[in-house]
């Protein structure tokens, strides 16, 4: 033991042991810890371990003054782990808020907080203040609680003068926030709870304007005066894109081309962050530079590189704040203030500090972000850069050095492609965990969609908007349009190819653990040392390589039902569904990306009106499976019997306690409280949302809701009959059932995985 422990000590002696960006990642391994684990004994636990062996290793190990570096980095780590899980369970605490108990139609009325204006999709987007929604007590809040709600407004009910500040009042359909569809989909409800967003839902009746909005509110709508302006010199589109950059509003981008710019990796220029800020901050201090410097005077008496730097910093916070001050914008605008101040410093201003000490300041105010894709995305690609750069070899290949101008242009541009495919390689895992897609080729397209950005369509942008001033603009504007035509043309030829986008299914968490685990063990040590970093990352590829897709997902309202491995390259649904919605989630959970074909077309399955039969062969045996998709009622023989030929029942209404399949029975009461579900018949294997949401406030298993065949206290179970459905459970089965018991796959009953 005490060799091993000198080892380890020898190891973080001559490695490069730094502690602060260690610390930074111990910070939001704890964040992340109080996400994954569900009950609050166990963050409990994890906060006293953690301080016990900080402890344990502070005493034992200063005792015999042995092992500094070891003592430090164990209880530096231990304590940043406690304090991560500490700081988001605090922050959950404080300002967490629970969701509408079940869906309310009413008449709602508020203080307007934010209106986005969303004219590809026709509506406008709004966000009210306002006092719990309904009689007291009647949503699930208490009735003097103020909560925020979203409601999208269509076009025909809209108001202009609905803006920031108004009072409004208007008819809706409320929402809770949804929870996961599936295991491994995107939370929503998780994102409400920390943002306050306690309903979201349509508006059914026109917008009433009870107060106008006060004067204060000037800044809003100055935002989208500038958006109005952009859209009526560009059309369209490149109209959409321009607004994106100037004013953060990218409403009006049709959804052809946003998916297009998905696809071809190009999306992240869409959203206001690191890369436009930068644009700003970077061009205003080269311009404030280079101007003070043109006055000896002012040369000679101020230190310009401090000036030039407060006025970029100005900058990028006007622009920050112009553009709606998202979160990820302000965490970008932090992180290009810190670089400000170590140029004015005179110091490195990219360094794996820095970037910790960014880190830090996000996840202090933001414990959240550190498990969305925002955050992990865009410190990953700089945390990329920084490690790429200060590596050694590197540096001597990027080194200024004499030689023939097309020779140094020809290593510039390989540096800006080996930049750009090393970031693509570290974010490729993030892609596939959190949205199951990549795009292949986004490497290559961002080699010249970022210079042209950057370069042309901003500084371009800003020009038009100063030629404005005098009605002069029309020149830039037309340059503005012509290089976001060229932008949207890369985007397409790209997202054309074949292979462009990789789709695999919903990725574990552990396997994401090990990619997470080696780059970081690759970007924070240096050395040979860092290679260790490729093990986990191959023992992660190597498990994405034998990830399979499950067998059956089933929605958490059992309404959509998908089968993922039926018919190969192809998703099979049970019902044909006008929600793009849902049909996406199964596709992505499914690692799909092709067509959806109805399974009553499919030659193993035997449907009716009100149900389908199919048979699956997986695990060594056969799986019977009765899914509901009518809504009339059965008789309660003929449904009790179908069921007890079947292994596995999914409906998306309640079942009475007479059907009982053999092994699993998924109706609206056993949905309402395990969420989306996923099977693997392989293994027989159950996931479920409710499994990773434990005891964190947003999850609440909705109420099963009434039946058609629920009985009452003193009534005996049993449904109306109808002539039209009298047969329709048992001649769906009948079958599917006759054809597995002649082939003799009959099994008898087994326990539910």
């Amino acid at each position: 033991m005490s060799s091993t422990l000198e080892r380890a000590e020898h190891f973080l002696a001559t490695a490069g042991f730094d502690r602060a960006p260690w610390l930074a990642v111990g910070f939001g391994g704890g964040i992340a810890a109080w996400f994954a684990l569900p009950h609050a004994w166990q963050w409990l636990a994890l906060v006293a371990a953690c301080a016990v062996l900080a402890g344990a290793v502070l005493i034992v190990l200063h005792r015999d003054g042995r092992l500094p570096y070891l003592r430090q980095a164990v209880a530096a780590l231990a304590l940043a782990v406690a304090a991560g899980c500490g700081t988001v369970w605090t922050k959950s605490a404080l300002v967490g808020t629970p969701g509408l108990d079940r869906p309310l139609a009413a008449t709602v009325a508020g203080m307007v907080l934010s209106r986005e204006e969303q004219p590809a999709d026709g509506r406008t987007r709004l966000v009210l203040a306002m006092r719990a929604p309904g009689g007291p007590g009647e949503a699930g809040l208490p009735a003097d609680r103020v909560v925020r709600v979203r409601l999208n407004v269509p076009a025909r009910f809209d108001d202009p003068a609905a803006s920031e500040g108004a009072m409004v009042r208007l008819k809706g359909r409320l929402i809770p926030p949804a929870p996961p569809m599936l295991p491994g989909s995107y939370d929503f409800a998780r994102a409400a709870w920390f943002t306050g967003l306690a309903a979201t839902g349509t508006a059914t009746g026109p917008v009433q304007v009870i107060t106008p909005a006060p004067g204060q509110h000037l800044l809003p709508q100055m935002r989208r005066g500038l958006s109005r302006h952009i859209h009526l010199q560009l059309a369209g589109s490149p109209g959409g894109i321009a607004a994106a950059f100037a004013s953060g509003d990218r409403g009006a981008i049709a959804e052809a081309d946003e998916a297009a710019m998905r696809d071809s990796g190009l999306t992240h220029l869409l959203s206001v962050s690191g890369l436009h800020v930068s644009a700003v901050i970077g061009a205003t201090y080269l311009i404030v530079l280079r101007l003070l410097a043109l006055w000896p005077w002012v040369a000679l008496r101020l230190r310009l590189p401090l000036v030039a730097a407060g006025a970029a910093a100005l900058a990028g916070i006007g622009y920050t704040v112009l553009t709606g001050a998202e979160v990820p914008t302000v965490r970008s605008v932090a992180g290009a203030l810190l670089v400000l101040v170590a140029v004015a410093l005179g110091r490195e201003p990219l360094s794996l500090r820095l970037l910790a000490a960014a880190g830090f300041a996000v996840m202090l105010a933001w414990p959240e972000a550190v498990v969305g894709p925002s955050f992990q995305l865009s410190f990953a690609a700089v945390l990329t850069i920084v490690a790429l750069h200060q590596a050694g070899w590197m540096r001597h290949f990027a080194a200024r050095r004499e030689e023939p101008w097309w020779l140094a242009g020809a290593r510039h541009l390989a540096v800006i492609l080996l930049t750009g495919v090393a970031i693509e390689l570290a974010l490729l895992p993030i892609g596939l965990y959190h949205f199951h897609r990549a795009g292949v080729y986004g490497a290559l397209a961002n080699v010249i969609a970022i210079p042209l950005t950057t370069f042309v369509t901003m500084p371009l942008i800003a020009l038009a908007l100063v030629m404005d001033l005098g009605g002069a603009g029309w020149p830039a504007w037309w340059a503005v349009g012509q290089s976001l035509e060229l932008l949207l043309a890369l985007a397409r030829i790209v997202a054309a190819q074949p292979g462009a986008v990789t789709t695999l299914p919903a990725m574990g968490g552990a396997s994401y653990a090990l990619f997470l685990a080696g780059g970081l063990w690759l970007a924070l040590w240096s050395g040979r040392a860092r290679l260790l970093g490729l093990v986990p990352v191959a023992a992660g590829t190597a498990w994405l390589a034998m990830l399979s897709p499950p067998d059956v997902l089933v929605s958490g309202d059992g309404h959509h039902v998908g089968f993922a491995r039926l018919v190969p390259g192809k998703l099979v649904v049970l019902r044909e569904t006008r929600s793009d919605f849902a049909r996406e989630k199964l596709a992505e959970l499914a690692g799909m990306d092709g067509d959806v074909v109805p399974l009553e077309t499919w030659p193993g399955a035997r449907c009716n009106a009100d149900f389908c039969a199919l048979t699956i062969a997986r695990g060594g045996r056969s799986w019977r499976l009765l899914l509901a998709r009518g809504s009339a009622p059965v008789p309660m023989r003929d449904l009790a019997a179908a069921c007890e030929r079947a292994d596995i029942v999914v409906a998306d209404r309640w079942l009475p306690r007479s059907c009982r399949p053999a092994v699993l029975k998924l109706d609206r009461a056993m949905l309402a409280q395990s969420g989306g579900v996923a099977l693997d018949l392989d293994h027989g294997r159950m996931t479920t949302v409710a499994a990773s949401q434990g005891d964190h406030g947003w999850w609440r298993p909705p109420p099963a809701r009434p039946a058609w065949n629920r009985p009452g206290p003193s009534q005996p179970e049993g449904p109306a009959t109808t002539p039209a459905t009298a047969q329709s459970a048992a001649q769906a089965t009948a079958p599917a059932t006759a054809q597995a018991q002649a082939a003799g796959t009959a099994s008898p009953r087994q326990p539910a995985p």
